[in-house]
Formats: C-alpha cells, structure tokens, sequence
C-alpha cells in the first residue's frame, strides 16, 4: 500500500522545485541580456554570492518580494497562482465526525483511516476507507460545506478515480450544514441517490450501503456496534 505523505512535505518540495525552476529561468535571462552577477547584486543592493544562490535554488529563506525583484531586474515578471492539489490537514472536527460515523458501523466492517490512492503520483487520498465482503467505499467528513458544485465535483471525481464503489459524504447536523444540503441535493442530488439514513442503517447492519449518499449523522448517537478490525 502507497504511504501517505504528509502535507507540510509536499508543500516543501514543491516550495524546492518551483525555487529551482524560478533561479534557472532568472540565471537564463540574465545571461541573455548580458548582465554579470554583479550587476544584479548592485541594483537589488545585494552580492553577486546572494544572487548566484538563488539562482541556484539555494536560499528557502528568499521572499515572495525578492524573488519578483529579482525577476523584475533580468526583465521577467513573477506571476504566483495557487491550484487544487492534494488534500488538506484534517481538523480535530473533522475526526470527531469520522469517530462517530464509525460508531455507527457494525463490527464486520472493515476501516482504514487516511487511505492514499492506488495511481503512483496521485496526492489525494479516503478519510476513510470501508470494506465489507464484496464491497468498498470512499467516507469524506464535513463540518462547515460551503461550494456545492465544487464539493461535488471533488467527490464524483474521487470516486471514479479511488477504486472504490462508491462515496460517502459524512457531515454532522448543524444549521448550516442543513442549509447547504438543501442546495447540494437540490442541485446535484441524482449523482447522490441513497438517502443517508437509509445508507447509515444498512452499514450499521453490514450491509453494502448501495451507492454514493450524503449521510447526516444524527444528533444523538445511536450506537449500532463499533467496527473492531483495525487499519490493514
């Protein structure tokens, strides 16, 4: 099984890569325009050393600013976007959610917390992962929903891509999350044909929940026996 890796390292070697990828491009365009080290020391009021690391990839502690003046200096233009990558920290609401939606799973289900995908290279991974006899589902926990089509488009996508049967939002029961329910089934509902209820009552009896739901986890639990096997 691949080995998750953590955020804050993916976000530090891609902080490397793009540190590299900037220097070579600044390094390239300074040389085409036939400036030493030097002369790009002096405008910035810095030593050609101090230049040469960063072209070089070489100093992490280098600032968004710096490196746009830098590039500004060789006549380029720094231009920074963030894009969807892989997931997010998970936070302590978050586990509280998947820790009572476990509890609602009978003992013969099978649970795997923070299950990367299968692809190599793919950064995204389950929550969770449950597993009955036959059967395997993708569980997303969440407490504060906000963009419906986006939400879906996420889950549709990871739920054609994690090599599972299907996916299961899991979200507690707040005024806010009703509210965006109603808009999220309203709106996107065919692609989440199960009613959560019904798909909380069948994994409570073991029993494949039967496709992609939304589950709203009730207020007070009602603990229908609590999956005993460990991650595997």
């Amino acid at each position: 099984m691949a080995i998750r890796e953590r955020p804050i390292d993916r976000g530090t070697l891609r902080g490397r890569q793009l540190l590299s990828a900037i220097g070579l491009e600044a390094r390239s365009a300074r040389r085409n325009r036939g400036l030493d080290l030097r002369d790009v020391g002096s405008s910035m009021g810095r030593s050609k050393s101090w230049v040469s690391r960063l072209e070089r990839g070489l100093s992490e502690t280098i600032t968004v600013l710096e490196m746009s003046q830098l590039c500004a200096v060789v006549g380029l233009e720094l231009s920074i976007r963030a894009f969807p990558g892989g997931e997010p920290i998970r936070d302590a609401a978050q586990t509280t959610v998947l820790e009572r939606f476990r509890g609602y799973l009978h003992r013969s289900i099978r649970w795997s917390g923070e299950v990367p995908f299968p692809s190599v290279g793919d950064q995204r991974a389950w929550d969770a992962l449950i597993r009955g006899a036959d059967w395997r589902y993708g569980v997303e926990a969440e407490t504060r929903p906000n963009d419906v089509q986006a939400t879906a488009r996420r889950l549709l996508l990871k739920a054609g891509d994690g090599g599972v049967d299907g996916v299961l939002l899991v979200v507690p029961d707040t005024r806010h999350v009703r509210m965006f329910l109603k808009e999220f089934l309203a709106t996107v509902g065919a692609s989440f044909p199960i009613d959560g209820q019904r798909a909380l009552g069948l994994l409570g009896a073991g029993l494949n929940p039967g496709g992609n739901s939304v589950v709203l986890l009730p207020r007070q639990q009602s603990v229908a026996g609590p999956a005993t096997n460990s991650s595997s």
